[in-house]
């Protein structure tokens, strides 16, 4: 059966300024930030979800161990991202930087408290919940699709509608954490970015090759359409 998987799978961005609760518009909350190193763990999972957290400046990863030791990862959080939002009182994910990274925080009882008195947040807090719900399923279904160029192709339009200034996109993520991201090997990945890069679907920017161009959108979208 033929299941069309949106290729949208970012969560739309909400800054803590959407939510109402920006330290220069609403004094009743303290927001605090942290700088974190590259590969520094924010918190880990099953720690008490007592944060809710907003990339300001570089970005952070979202991961499982499973149990034959490999790393799944569900998500990348970007500038803007607001992560560590959870239905439980423990986090169901360990999140690290990816590169040096700043995070504002603010205590989760704070923001359920003003959801409590002001519907405005906590139509926000039910339309974030949502849109992570919704990504969750996207990852999902990416996952079970039959070829690494489907998943590649669906990577990549993701983060260009994320990322992209300029015409590229400036991967911060390297390509472990691609595959980790799509359920790949490293070399699987590579192979289906340097087949793009034959097809001219592609271009790259620089000797590391994270930046991106994207020279036929249209094919990419036709890609991703595939099964």
């Amino acid at each position: 059966m033929f299941v069309r998987v949106t290729t949208d799978l970012a969560y739309r961005a909400t800054s803590l300024g959407e939510l109402g609760i920006a330290s220069d518009s609403n004094q009743k909350v303290s927001l605090n930030e942290f700088t974190y190193k590259k590969g520094t763990e924010i918190y880990g999972e099953k720690e008490p979800a007592e944060y809710v957290y907003q990339v300001k400046a570089g970005a952070v990863r979202s991961y499982k161990l499973l149990s034959d030791g490999r790393r799944q990862i569900g998500a990348f959080h970007l500038v803007g991202d607001i992560f560590g939002l959870e239905n439980g009182s423990e986090h169901r994910f360990t999140t690290e930087a990816i590169v040096s990274t700043t995070v504002r925080l603010i205590k989760r009882r704070s923001l359920e408290m003003m959801a409590e008195s002001d519907p405005m947040v906590s139509r926000n807090l039910l339309s974030m919940t949502t849109d992570n719900l919704q990504h969750a399923e996207n990852h999902m279904l990416l996952l079970g699709r039959k070829t690494s160029l489907e998943r590649v192709a669906a990577f990549l339009i993701e983060m260009d509608r994320r990322l992209t200034a300029a015409g590229v996109i400036p991967l911060p993520m390297s390509r472990r954490d691609i595959a980790d991201y799509l359920g790949l090997t490293l070399e699987t990945v590579s192979r289906a970015l340097s087949r793009l890069h034959e097809l001219d679907v592609i271009g790259f920017v620089g000797s590391d090759q994270r930046q991106i161009v994207l020279v036929n959108r249209r094919q990419l979208a036709r890609l991703d359409l595939q099964n």
